[in-house]
């Protein structure tokens, strides 16, 4: 159900009618769309006997040492990723675009593509730590991103990754190995690829700073409200469990945290921001 937003809320909105935008996304947007979080069950994944935690497959060393077991473990996600659709209040997000233009941008630390699917444009998303739909030359040489071809998901987490699988993740026009389009621990922001530092750019020059389903692990999102606050930006967090950034905007002169889901809260703020 979608919920109008708070007196407080609408006093914001108000305040910064006609200013800059900025949003950030994490992992609660996506899950209302039944994506698992990436720590979450689906996350952990099982060579022989061993488990294997996330922050151990997602780095680029596992890559080097198992590299078919990583392609393995994000093709399965990336399959779980195409089967699901945008939300409400992905869809929400991308009105909000359309109706404001250039005064928006989002950043996302989200790698299912739902933003871009739901109908936000690559030029004004910044995906800060990659797209799983896409991969990449694995040595780094060809900066291109290539979308990953349909039919190579398994439906299973135990299926094998084949030989005919194996060949088709290359990259032309020498099909050199590939390698997913995600950020991984082991690395780092590079503007090129992820746009981060577009991203705390538009936070330092913004009117309004929304935080969307955002833990607060990553580090990015953390330095892009500091941004927005160094700047003197209304921020709102929306987010029914507790975070730094719910704390941040309950203490913020100029602060609202929405104790809502994404879809609840965000339809009711982009109708108001458009009024």
């Amino acid at each position: 159900m979608t919920h109008a937003p708070s007196p407080e809320l609408s006093a914001l909105i108000e305040q910064t009618r006609g200013g800059h935008v900025v949003v950030v996304t994490g992992a609660g947007i996506s899950a209302e769309s039944g994506i698992p979080t990436f720590r979450g069950e689906e996350g952990y994944w099982t060579i022989g006997s061993r488990v294997y935690h996330p922050q151990e497959m997602a780095t680029h060393a596992a890559f080097e040492r198992m590299p078919r077991e990583v392609w393995k473990w994000y093709l399965y996600r990336l399959g779980v990723c195409r089967g699901h659709d945008p939300n409400p209040a992905h869809e929400a997000l991308a009105r909000l675009e359309a109706g404001i233009g250039d005064r928006f941008l989002l950043a996302t630390q989200n790698v299912d593509g739902l933003h871009l699917r739901a109908g936000n444009t690559q030029a004004r998303t910044c995906q800060v730590h990659g797209n799983i739909d896409y991969m990449r030359a694995a040595d780094g040489r060809d900066r291109n991103l290539y979308r990953v071809p349909d039919g190579l998901c398994p439906r299973e987490r135990e299926a094998p990754l084949t030989d005919a699988q194996w060949d088709v993740l290359v990259v032309p026009p020498d099909r050199q190995p590939a390698r997913p389009h995600v950020l991984w621990f082991d690395e780092f922001y590079e503007e090129d690829l992820f746009r981060s530092s577009t991203a705390l750019r538009a936070a330092a020059k913004c009117d309004l700073f929304v935080v969307i389903g955002s833990s607060g692990a990553a580090a990015l999102p953390m330095h892009a409200i500091a941004e927005a606050a160094r700047g003197g930006a209304a921020i709102v967090n929306v987010d029914p469990s507790p975070n730094p950034f719910g704390e941040f905007a309950d203490d913020w002169e100029r602060g609202c945290w929405v104790r809502q889901t994404a879809c609840d809260a965000v339809p009711g703020i982009v109708d108001a921001l458009l009024r």
